[in-house]
C-alpha cells in the first residue's frame, strides 16, 4: 500500500531550534531517508519552503485566481512530505514513528487512494 506522510511544523517551534539542533534534524532526515531507500520503502521525500512562499490557485467560471500565502490563522504548517510503500497501516505507522520531524512536529498519515478511469 502506498501512503503519504504529511509533516507539519508548529510556528511555536519554528525558529526555536538552535543552528546545531536544526542541522542535526536535517542530518537525521537524510540518514533515515537512506535507510528507507535501502529497505525499498521510500518512494519520495521533500522538504517544503515556508508558508509565506505558497500560493493557492483556483479556477472558477474559467478564470484563474491566485492568492499568496500564508492563508489561515494556524500555528501549524505543512513542512514536508514522504511518499512510502508499506505492507499495511501498522508498518506505515512504524515508518512514521522514525521520521525525525515527528519529534518536533506532527505527521498526518494517509493511504493513497487508487483511482480508475470511469468507463
Amino acid at each position: 500500500m502506498r501512503f503519504v506522510c504529511l509533516i507539519y511544523n508548529s510556528a511555536d517551534v519554528d525558529g526555536t531550534l538552535t543552528q546545531a539542533e536544526g542541522d542535526e534534524l536535517v542530518r537525521a532526515h537524510f540518514h533515515y531517508d537512506e535507510e528507507l531507500e535501502r529497505e525499498g520503502i521510500m518512494i519520495h521525500s521533500d522538504a517544503l519552503e515556508g508558508p509565506d512562499s505558497a500560493s493557492v490557485l483556483r479556477v472558477r467560471q474559467g478564470i484563474l485566481s491566485s492568492t499568496d500565502g500564508p492563508y489561515v490563522e494556524t500555528k501549524e504548517h505543512l513542512a514536508g512530505i514522504y511518499i512510502i510503500e508499506a505492507a499495511d497501516l501498522q508498518q506505515a505507522r512504524k515508518v512514521v514513528a522514525g521520521i525525525p520531524s515527528v519529534r518536533v512536529g506532527s505527521i498526518e498519515l494517509r493511504p493513497v487512494r487508487t483511482l480508475t478511469l470511469p468507463q
